[in-house]
């Protein structure tokens, strides 16, 4: 039985957004729940088998501590700290310190390389880094105008040491007082053109995203819940820090690399009542042996950041008798469609709109189309959980939003549909940016890399259906003369990618051809590349 609403309609029709005028997560959640019933807050493994478990208390008390030190430096309200870790405790206590204090926080996963890291300290303009020890020689260079460097887990050079810099910091600090429109959180996202968008959030954002950890995740005190997204995902905030823990609820956090059959093992293990997980990864571990773990405790399973495969779903559900929740959302507004636990599943569906949020199907003017018309997904405005903006960008930022009728819509870049129920259905993205594995890739960074490489003329980038995961990201290359795209050179291209940007970018397939299509004014065509891809997939789509 659903905790927090037992009927859609009738819940979204009485729902009125109260944000406060003041709102510090640090304070308002993190402390409140420290001196309301003090629960477990966060549980992390690894795949060493070692284990730290935190209660509210125990993270405010160090993120007091982290918040003192990082002020210490030179950090306050409205300063940036970029935030790098994998998935271990101290990223929710960096985290929390940021918000505590006012500043704004930039979570990173570990994949960047120092030119990824190098474009976020430049653009935002970066005044702290907080990072594990071994990975502090990618910021080399980068730290001129760096008061705060600390690294986990041993000393760097350059840095100062969390561990000591925590034990010598005041227990104590005033936290800052952050208005609902203050910044708080800047995410860097892929876009389809040029470097990624600095989107950022306020606070306000970080209070309303509380919904759908309400209404989606269905949590409260006493539930644990495993998201698997890295931290340097919007979707990690939502789901692993600022949802749960605005519920009272506890985060599984387990850093370790993927084994299907091991998930399940620490499903049972740690009694997860809500597993949230990509499409990706529930396609392979639904076919592990679940029928030999007990998964009495988990109620609830959710999926978000790809399409879900509806052959995995219809196999979850018939081996462990629960259905998969898709959600929809992004960097720039988080989950904003969503299934409901009290409410029927449509299979294909994105959902319905989160309570509060008016979202529809528009056409290129910014009017309301009928059902089953095919349109822009847009949320019309105000609605708290949108971004203030793109950082630096007004221009970009004022292309994302279009008015009509009286109407202010803020644009997903997504098409899609809905039926005359209310649900929405997915029909692709509006530009070329590439979903795969639940990982957002801008086609331009993966170009400029491959270029960087002596054997390639030209090319151009775009995301190939794949059946597990999604999309995969695939290059069409010009060979420059008298070179021949051999699998060695594949390899030693895929290589290059690798070590240019972040890992995850790289081409997993590369065709050489004579020319690549484009337009008369010489604009190169990925869209045509889509199609010919689909249709020797037999897509006709």
């Amino acid at each position: 039985m659903p905790r927090n609403m037992q009927d859609y309609d009738e819940t979204r029709a009485s729902f009125r957004w109260d944000v406060p005028e003041t709102f510090n997560f640090a304070t308002d959640v993190v402390d409140h729940f420290a001196g309301q019933g003090d629960g477990l807050a966060l549980i992390w493994a690894n795949a060493a088998g070692e284990e730290r478990i935190f209660r509210f208390s125990d993270i405010a008390r160090e993120s007091k501590r982290a918040a003192s030190a990082l002020a210490a430096r030179g950090i306050g309200k409205g300063d940036i700290v970029l935030i790098m870790t994998p998935r271990i405790p101290e990223w929710q206590i960096a985290m929390t310190a940021c918000l505590r204090i006012g500043a704004i926080a930039i979570p990173c996963i570990e994949m960047l390389t120092a030119k990824d890291l190098a474009f976020r300290i430049s653009h935002a303009k970066a005044k702290g880094v907080v990072c594990r020890a071994e990975h502090a020689h990618k910021f080399d260079g980068l730290l001129a105008g760096v008061s705060a460097r600390l690294s986990i887990g041993g000393q760097a050079e350059g840095f100062d040491e969390w561990e000591t810099a925590l034990a010598a910091a005041d227990p104590e600090i005033e936290a800052a007082e952050v208005m609902a429109d203050d910044p708080a959180l800047l995410y860097y996202t892929s876009g389809s053109t040029g470097m990624p968008k600095g989107v950022l959030h306020a606070a306000r954002g970080v209070y309303a995203w509380r919904a759908s950890a309400q209404f989606w995740l269905d949590l409260g005190p006493g539930d644990i819940i495993w998201c698997t997204a890295d931290v340097g995902w919007s979707k990690a905030g939502t789901s692993i820090l600022f949802g749960p823990w605005s519920m009272g609820a506890c985060s599984f956090f387990y850093d370790g690399p993927f084994d299907a059959a091991e998930r399940l093992r620490l499903l049972e293990r740690y009694g997860v009542t809500v597993y949230c997980a990509p499409g990706t990864e529930l396609f392979r571990v639904v076919d592990e042996d679940i029928a030999s773990c007990d998964l009495s405790r988990l109620r609830h399973t959710v999926s978000a950041g790809e399409a879900l495969n509806v052959t995995v779903a219809e196999r979850w559900r018939a081996r462990t008798g629960i259905p998969i929740l898709e959600a929809y959302g992004q960097t720039e507004a988080l989950m904003t469609l969503l299934n409901y636990p009290c409410k029927e599943v449509r299979d294909g569906s994105m959902g319905l709109p989160t309570p509060g949020l008016d979202i529809d199907v528009i056409d290129e003017n910014g009017r309301r189309l009928p059902p089953d018309t095919e349109g822009q997904i847009a949320i019309r405005m105000p609605a708290p959980q949108i971004m203030l903006g793109y950082l630096h960008d007004p221009e970009r930022t004022a292309e994302a939003y279009i008015e009509a009728d009286g109407e202010r819509w803020f644009l997903s870049g997504d098409r899609g549909a809905r039926d005359a129920d209310g649900y929405f259905y997915y029909r692709g993205r509006g530009d070329d940016v590439i979903g795969s594995s639940g990982y957002r890739i801008g086609p331009t960074e993966v170009e400029n890399a491959l270029l960087d490489h002596p054997a390639i003329m030209e090319c151009a980038v775009i995301g190939k259906p794949d059946r597990e995961r999604g999309e995969i990201v695939k290059a069409f290359v010009v060979m420059r003369e008298n070179r021949l795209l051999t699998d060695d050179l594949i390899r030693e291209i895929q290589n290059h990618v690798k070590n240019s940007t972040a890992p995850y970018k790289y081409p997993r397939e590369i065709e050489a051809v004579s020319e690549l299509p484009k337009t008369l004014t010489g604009k190169i065509q990925r869209k045509a590349l889509r199609d010919l891809e689909r249709s020797r997939l037999g897509e006709t789509r």
